[in-house]
């Protein structure tokens, strides 16, 4: 099983020297088909951090009281790192929890969750990397929207690493333009939508809100890795979910070739 998951717009600082702390190797990360993509935008962020700085915030979205970040940014090379598990926070690794998992369940969680990301493409949760700030929707005076440069690396080494099970694809919109499953890579993939279930004036009304989508997913992702689950489609995969207590609709696409979409209800947190 593959898990695709959204990084965090915030995330923890680095450690300061000592053990793990060590500046940033590309060539130590995973999916070493990236690591040239990966050294094209690290240098352009960094260059582009080190000059004017209104254009930085500009180019990175960044509101007055971000600008730190841009000078975060232009250091990153010397930065120290973190494991990537450390790195991303937010609802959705609080409620994934990854530090709190047990050992079987963590090795799971090493070799199956993979964080996409518009800085290094895509990570795994052991990857050490530093702290920064660039989103899958920026886009790069010289490289452009980093969501349509990272399509041809991630086409090139994505398959592999989706292997012959489960793809199960949980990230938001921005980062799921970065690499789009095909063939049969597709039918094996399941993405998931989380609604919240409401009765208004005796009527049940549906709605996606954000801190449900990713609090639920966080725990979906938890609960699998806790029960050891190993589903080898998307069909297997709504049947784990039930088992494991959650409300799952869905059915087979009507034409090949195209991912399973899912949805799980929830009324609470």
């Amino acid at each position: 099983m593959l898990v695709l998951l959204p990084p965090s717009e915030g995330k923890a600082a680095p450690v300061e020297g000592g053990s793990g702390g060590a500046p940033l190797e590309l060539g130590s990360l995973s999916l070493p088909g990236l690591t040239e993509a990966r050294g094209a935008v690290l240098a352009e962020l960094v260059e582009l951090c080190a000059g004017d700085e209104e254009k930085a915030a500009e180019v990175l979205g960044l509101s007055p009281g971000l600008r730190g970040e841009i000078a975060k940014n232009a250091a990153l090379p010397g930065a120290g790192t973190r494991p990537a598990g450390e790195i991303y926070t937010g609802v959705l690794y609080d409620a994934l929890g990854l530090a709190t998992l047990d050992p079987a369940a963590r090795r799971r969680a090493e070799r199956s969750l993979l964080v996409f990301s518009g800085l290094w493409g895509a990570v795994r949760i052991g990857d050490a990397i530093p702290s920064y700030r660039c989103s899958m929707g920026v886009k790069l005076p010289g490289l452009g929207a980093l969501g349509a440069y990272w399509r041809g690396p991630m086409a090139r080494a994505l398959p592999e690493s989706a292997g012959e099970g489960l793809v199960l694809d949980l990230r938001s919109a921005a980062y799921a333009s970065a690499w789009k499953p095909a063939g049969d890579v597709a039918e094996r993939t399941a993405t998931v939508r989380v609604l919240q279930s409401k009765v208004v004036n005796g009527v049940e009304k549906r709605s996606v809100v954000s801190h449900f989508n990713k609090a639920t997913k966080g725990r979906l992702v938890r609960d699998l890795l806790t029960a050891g689950v190993e589903p080898d489609g998307p069909g297997e995969l709504a049947a784990a979910l039930r088992d494991l207590g959650y409300a799952v609709e869905g059915e087979a696409p009507a034409k090949g070739g195209k991912p399973w979409a899912l949805d799980v209800v929830v009324t609470e947190l």
